[in-house]
């Protein structure tokens, strides 16, 4: 049984469609990172997947069911994000009692001593916290619960790098001891690439890639050369991103479709192939114009 699936979904405020005609199925026991810029309908996803709102149109099924107010998909889910309400009264072991009181797969052991390693005192009040450990707390119960969906919404907000480095090791250590489908969204996608199985990038609402990780770290190339050179490769392939790399130089990033005897005629030619990085591959699948911020300044665009 699939953990998500997603036919034609579309989530509308107004004419705005957050959500646009967005189908995609995720498999059970798998990480999949939710990428797109601000703006691209991520959180509104996860929301209308989570069950918190309800969709305008199209069908989404959490574990072959409609997730909307579904209290057997609300019991096998959590959704952490750095909006988190807690009643005031409670201190963060109260806290931790009634999430074991909520989710049947809870580890108190687990809960307990993550707040011990992140110098999280059991008798603090979540509301007198800072931002970043407000976020840790958080994500101590994510991780902690061990829900068939686990959903983090930007969860590592106001985190530092090395709290970052902890929760995303933590993660991946209890995924392998206790599989389950964690959906994980996050604007750092070279921080967690590595942990990442399947990668679904977002723009505007739509789906514009879903794939292994793995595939989209091979699933373009980067070529520099000669001005004149790159404005003939342009023409004969897709690009998806270009700016001028110096004086009569250009740089081209384009699906990695060459065959091995182009490849050997651009090198002969003395254009330089090189990977691009998932992460800066995402930018530009998803930035508004194919030579980003340099169309400010650079009006010498490559046709």
């Amino acid at each position: 049984m699939n953990a998500v699936e997603c036919r034609d979904l579309t989530k509308a405020y107004g004419s705005l469609k957050a959500v646009n005609n967005l189908s995609f199925v995720l498999e059970e026991n798998k990480i999949t990172g939710l990428i797109g810029r601000n703006g691209a309908g991520k959180t509104t996803l996860l929301k209308v997947v989570a069950g918190f709102l309800q969709k305008t149109a199209g069908e989404v099924r959490v574990f072959a069911e409609d997730p909307f107010n579904n209290l057997t998909v609300s019991a096998n889910a959590v959704f952490i994000d750095d909006n988190m309400a807690f009643p005031q009264s409670l201190c963060l072991d109260d806290l931790l009692h009634a999430a074991a009181s909520f989710y049947k797969n809870w580890d108190m052991g687990l809960a307990r001593g993550m707040l011990d390693y992140f110098s999280l005192n059991p008798k603090q009040y979540y509301h007198r916290l800072s931002k970043g450990m407000k976020s840790i707390f958080n994500v101590v119960l994510g991780i902690s619960a061990r829900c068939p969906l686990t959903i983090f919404d930007e969860p590592t907000t106001g985190m530092d790098a090395g709290a970052r480095k902890d929760f995303y090791r933590a993660l991946l250590k209890d995924y392998l001891r206790h599989p389950r489908t964690v959906l994980l969204s996050s604007h750092l996608l070279h921080e967690i690439e590595d942990i990442l199985e399947d990668i679904l990038l977002i723009k505007e609402g739509k789906k514009l890639l879903h794939m292994p990780a793995s595939h989209l770290r091979e699933y373009a190339l980067g070529l520099r050369g000669k001005s004149s050179l790159m404005e003939d490769l342009a023409k004969s392939r897709e690009v998806i991103h270009q700016y001028c790399a110096g004086e009569d130089y250009a740089y081209l990033v384009v699906k990695n479709d060459l065959t091995e005897q182009e490849r050997h005629q651009a090198r002969l030619a003395g254009v330089d192939i090189t990977a691009v990085a998932a992460a800066d591959l995402c930018v530009y699948l998803t930035a508004g114009k194919k030579g980003g911020i340099d169309n400010v300044f650079n009006k010498n665009q490559l046709v």
